[in-house]
């Protein structure tokens, strides 16, 4: 653990680092893109568009921290508040070395969207601690997850803004969330934060929902191209929670998962990976490094071209940019994480007739599910796994059908029916409401 002279530690963490970007893009200019295009297309009004342009507050906290030496740390908490013409806040909380502003205000911007695509009576959020929680031990990141509750007391809550699940924020954090507001509430608030244990009030279908979401919307996009219902050959970039899951639910649909990644490389066998094997390994050892096999050992980059029916990003923004779109050989891409195909990118994919299901429908069974156990705290009475599987189909049914049919209509790719049919449910909302003076 590190002391408050070891400056050279705390670069890693504090200040926070420069934006980075792929070909001068980044995530808040990849969703803001979107966003000016859909309010042109739909002929927004000056000034709900002027409203909808900038979050309606962000917030920053310093956060001391004892360490587990008896020395103090201040750490940077953030909270950005998009919009909340549709109903209360939400979105995740995430603790990251590098965690950037610009970034969160991406993030709350794409819930907004999202929420209102899914018909999810939310509006977007984001937030985080700035620290490498890797580098801490267990105590040291629950005192600080507690102190940043605890400074947003009078900001956050199950009308306000609900906290999901992100980057280091496993159940166990979201627990610590939910005790910390609980005690200062003096009565238990289960409903200020969601991704919970079981234990505590969460939901079933929780940990793989995103996965379920993308496979439900996978099934619906080759079938509109045509493309057989099972044996496509999918390429996926992510290990984790959400790519591995997603990965074993394909195999057992009868698909072939060529490509599997992670931060230190990809594994690639055109005749099909050996899922249940490389995850048991990967669960074992960390990571999918040293992991047995006769496939191919390649670079994340070189895996994303390879050829394949389906490209599936589940890591980072911008892992396809321009000039990953120009060599690209898939048939399909659906973007398992926020901004993952750049705005360029994007463009160049579209004219080629490269079909891309945009992050904001295609990662929305994550908070569709999220919403179910906001429900099902604010109604006392928990659901079945049936039940919540049921009705994540029925919500991520629904939003590919609108989607589709219209892009249809007017001629435009998923991604820009998306946001214009979210855009358009925001700022009616906002018009509807009015503005308090």
């Amino acid at each position: 653990m590190i002391g408050t002279s070891d400056l050279s530690a705390l670069d890693y963490e504090d200040p926070a680092p420069g934006i980075h970007s792929v070909e001068d893009e980044n995530p808040f200019s990849t969703m803001m893109a979107s966003f000016d295009e859909a309010a042109d297309r739909l002929g927004l009004d000056p000034d709900i568009y002027a409203v909808l342009r900038k979050p309606d507050r962000e917030i920053q906290v310093s956060l001391p921290v004892q360490m587990d030496d008896g020395t103090l740390q201040v750490m940077q908490g953030f909270r950005v508040q998009h919009n909340a013409g549709l109903g209360p806040y939400f979105g995740p909380l995430r603790i990251q070395a590098g965690l950037r502003l610009d970034e969160l205000r991406a993030v709350a911007g794409w819930m907004t969207w999202k929420c209102a695509l899914l018909d999810i009576p939310f509006g977007g959020s984001a937030g985080g601690i700035r620290m490498a929680a890797t580098r801490r031990t267990r105590g040291e990141v629950e005192r600080a997850v507690r102190r940043y509750v605890a400074a947003l007391l009078s900001d956050i809550g199950p009308e306000r803004d609900i906290f999901s699940s992100d980057v280091a924020t496993d159940e166990n954090v979201m627990a610590w969330v939910m005790d910390t507001v609980s005690m200062h509430a003096r009565h238990t608030q289960n409903a200020v934060v969601t991704g919970k244990p079981l234990a505590l009030c969460g939901t079933h279908g929780h940990a793989d929902s995103v996965a379920q979401g993308l496979r439900i919307l996978l099934g619906h996009a080759l079938e509109s191209m045509g493309l057989p219902q099972r044996g496509a050959r999918i390429v996926i970039q992510g290990a984790g929670m959400r790519g591995g899951n997603l990965a074993q639910l394909l195999v057992a649909e009868g698909h072939r998962v060529i490509g599997l990644s992670d931060v230190y490389g990809a594994l690639y066998d055109e005749r099909g990976l050996d899922i249940p094997a490389l995850l048991a390994w990967r669960a074992e050892h960390g990571s999918l490094r040293g992991a047995p096999g006769s496939f191919d050992r390649i670079s994340n980059e070189e895996m994303l071209v390879r050829p394949c029916d389906v490209l599936i990003p589940c890591a980072v923004a911008g892992t396809v940019h321009l000039r990953i779109a120009r060599q690209l050989q898939a048939k399909l891409i659906i973007e398992g994480a926020h901004g993952s195909v750049s705005t360029r990118a994007d463009r160049v994919l579209f004219e080629s007739g490269v079909r891309v299901v945009p992050d904001i429908l295609a990662t929305g069974g994550g908070a569709v599910v999220n919403y179910f156990e906001w429900v099902q705290n604010r109604a006392g009475y928990s659901w079945t796994p049936d039940t919540v599987s049921e009705r994540l189909v029925h919500f991520m049914t629904s939003a590919w059908n609108e989607v589709a049919q219209l892009a249809a209509e007017h001629e435009v790719s998923l991604r820009m029916a998306a946001h214009m049919l979210a855009v358009r449910r925001v700022s009616q909302a906002d018009a509807l409401r009015g503005f308090y003076a």
